[in-house]
């Protein structure tokens, strides 16, 4: 008796974690100190790196690499930036990518032209024109500025772009229609020049040839990251990573797959294919044969590319997530800005904290197990040590635990805190 094709082999969706996590770095302990050259090769893995200013714990950019690389310097990613190995972009959101992919980002113009930044950018220049004009030309004269170099003339603003002071907002504008671009950041506010500028210090330097690309090619490259950013991808997922306009098909896949560049694989209770970059062709190999281990334990970003895509996060991790920081305080369920707790290949809970950094202390205002997740010895000394870890990253080297759910982890977790101390 004879088979004359088998079924191919198919991750169960544990290994399908596992592998995502692989590919985002986010699967085990790092096994050395962090160095300079890790900050970009981090954003080199990731594809993209996205920015958010909201410091009530660290900033979102810095949080992202910590989770990848343990304790590091903050300064590495500004120093990256002033040295022309980054780049800032409109991509997912604004984001930081490496100097080596900015071409690929600078010449992708439907994206951009596609994405709100740039077409409020293209609104805002017909209607004050003037303005925007003459800036430009100060700045082609004069050299770098700040928006805070600009003096507010109106009354104080409540919030978003459109309540920024003029100066800002044509700043903000230049740079996503790509006339100006960050030149580097001092405490994280940016430095515009003009793009030319910039461009002539980016290292490795911009290549000429991405600029005559087509569209498509264009489009098939960023397909490509995404898939290879994510370890495995259904393709409804796909579009999310660039912000890609149409949405990927498995249709628009099936050339790639023919190729060889991506491969197709079964996962368990998937109505569609997962697809997986052929880089990761080892990677599989291993999930496969149930030989990817996860060790990590990390407080991630809710910028954080594992889980900013919440269909995604959903379906892989089965963890329903909110940015509750846009939301009114007394519709809050977990709080401010909630950071999910990773715990080896798993997504186990939420924490609400905030950096103190005046006082040295790191505030837990409120933590939340998922249910059914028990509460182990060995989720209570990694639970611990990586809030330790990231308190003493901070500059907060004092843990205070103000609530739990359930409530009775408050205690154990204070007398693991006080262990590791």
């Amino acid at each position: 008796m004879s088979v004359a094709s088998a079924a191919p082999p198919s991750l169960s969706l544990q290994q399908a974690r596992l592998l995502q996590l692989a590919a985002q770095g986010l699967l085990q302990l790092p096994r050395r100190r962090a160095r300079r050259g890790d900050v970009v090769a981090a954003i080199e893995r990731m594809r993209l790196l996205q920015i958010d200013t909201i410091h009530v714990v660290a900033r979102s950019p810095y949080l992202v690499l910590h989770a990848r690389l343990g304790d590091y310097p903050t300064a590495w990613l500004d120093e990256a930036l002033a040295g022309g190995r980054l780049a800032e972009c409109w991509a997912h959101e604004a984001c930081f990518v490496s100097a080596a992919d900015f071409a690929w980002h600078r010449a992708w113009r439907d994206q951009r032209g596609n994405h709100w930044a740039h077409r409020h950018a293209e609104r805002m220049h017909r209607e004050q024109r003037s303005g925007m004009d003459g800036l430009l030309e100060g700045i082609r004269v004069s050299g770098p500025v700040r928006a805070a170099d600009f003096a507010r003339t109106e009354g104080k603003s409540e919030s978003g772009w459109w309540a920024w002071k003029p100066e800002k907002r044509w700043l903000e504008a230049w740079f996503a229609l790509g006339e100006l671009m960050v030149l580097r950041r001092e405490r994280f506010q940016r430095v515009y020049d003009l793009a030319e500028r910039v461009l002539a210090q980016l290292d490795p330097p911009l290549d000429p040839a991405v600029t005559g690309l087509s569209s498509a090619d264009l489009r098939r490259r960023f397909i490509l990251d995404s898939v290879r950013a994510l370890g495995v991808a259904q393709a409804a997922w796909v579009a999310d990573y660039f912000r890609l306009k149409p949405r990927v098909t498995e249709h628009e896949l099936a050339p790639l797959l023919a190729t060889g560049e991506l491969l197709a694989v079964p996962v368990q209770g998937w109505k569609v294919p997962g697809y997986v970059h052929r880089d990761h062709a080892d990677l599989l190999e291993r999930a496969l044969r149930g030989r990817l281990r996860s060790s990590r334990t990390a407080l991630l970003s809710p910028f954080d590319p594992l889980v900013w895509d919440r269909t995604r996060l959903q379906a892989m991790f089965d963890f329903e997530y909110t940015i509750e920081c846009y939301t009114p305080a007394v519709r809050r369920r977990y709080g401010y800005y909630v950071l999910p707790i990773l715990h080896r290949g798993h997504l186990v809970g939420r924490l609400d904290a905030k950096a103190h950094r005046g006082d040295g202390v790191f505030e837990i205002k409120s933590l939340h197990l998922e249910p059914g997740v028990a509460i182990e010895p060995g989720l209570l000394r990694d639970l611990a040590g990586a809030i330790i870890e990231t308190a003493r990253w901070h500059g907060t080297p004092e843990v205070r635990v103000t609530r739990t759910r359930p409530s009775t982890l408050a205690r154990l977790l204070c007398a693991e805190l006080r262990q590791l101390f």
